[in-house]
């Protein structure tokens, strides 16, 4: 479950461009397609009600800029962009906003809410822009959908300028992450990954964000946790956001919708509220990495 992860077609890619040049095109002649296409039209269903969720996700957001002390002026691209949540804080704080996502239909809430920023229709592992080009990369609960998070982090590095801070959010421990016991209903009418795709360990564990930057040669300078809850007001709400989230209700199709939102609030009643509403607290997992 990502407020972002990369969605939408095939992207073609140029020759690289002169550094520090944001709108220049990207790495090959070629035309290349990652995790896009797959995750695109499915995080594009219910966009409003994904924006829903999005929009509780702003505590993890402000504590990353506040740990990479963002300026006024400094280019930021958010890599799985959504409806652009993140980029209006960082516009907010007078940082020019670049954003990139697979879903167009996440992209046209987020050009509501942030009308200046650069936003376009791509895929994480073969970013539209040209080399040294951002003072901030940032990846929020995104780059696990990479058809390979390693080449996706890779050309996050690619693209911000050197020694640049790259921020990775994931999850983090399922124990920490009250919302795992939705994902436990949901997670068999997920796509499973391509046969080819790279396996991972768990991305909470200590040192595994680590090493996995490392290899794209990134360099890891601190790692840290961010806990907040999720609120929704009433069962209803309740069931119906969470089916927004990575094309959940699409995948199960409108003849089983409604028995996977009663097993999702089902699952959740633990954390339903003396008022009838839901709090669920999780744990997120953030990694600076600097840019090579």
């Amino acid at each position: 479950m990502s407020s972002t992860a990369l969605r939408s077609g095939a992207v073609p890619v140029a020759a690289h461009a002169s550094a520090g040049n944001p709108t220049g095109p990207s790495q090959s002649g070629s035309t290349r397609t990652g995790s896009a296409e797959r995750w695109g039209p499915l995080w594009g269903a219910r966009p409003d009600d994904w924006a829903r969720s999005e929009e509780q996700q702003v505590p993890g957001y402000e504590e990353a800029i506040r740990r990479v002390d963002l300026q006024p002026g400094q280019r930021v691209l958010d890599v799985g962009c959504g409806t652009g949540v993140f980029l209006r804080l960082a516009a907010d704080r007078g940082a020019v906003p670049f954003g990139i996502d697979a879903s167009e239909a996440l992209l046209t809430l987020a050009r509501r809410r942030v009308p200046d920023a650069d936003l376009r229709v791509g895929d994480m592992q073969f970013l539209p822009y040209g080399d040294d080009a951002f003072d901030l990369v940032t990846a929020f609960t995104s780059v696990f959908f990479a058809a390979d998070p390693v080449a996706a982090l890779r050309d996050a590095g690619r693209v911000a300028k050197p020694g640049a801070p790259v921020v990775i959010q994931v999850w983090g421990p399922p124990e920490r992450c009250e919302i795992e016991a939705m994902k436990v209903v949901v997670r068999p009418f997920l796509p499973s990954p391509p046969p080819d795709a790279p396996t991972t360990p768990p991305l909470w564990r200590p040192g595994v964000l680590e090493e996995m930057a490392t290899k794209a040669g990134l360099s890891p300078r601190g790692a840290f946790n961010v806990s907040f809850a999720y609120e929704y007001p009433d069962a209803q709400t309740l069931g119906r956001l969470l089916v927004a989230p990575a094309g959940i209700a699409r995948l199960v199709g409108p003849d089983r919708e409604p028995s996977v939102r009663a097993q999702i609030v089902a699952a959740l009643a633990p954390y339903r509220t003396a008022q009838g509403g839901y709090r669920l607290h999780n744990e997120f997992r953030h990694l600076v990495a600097a840019a090579p």
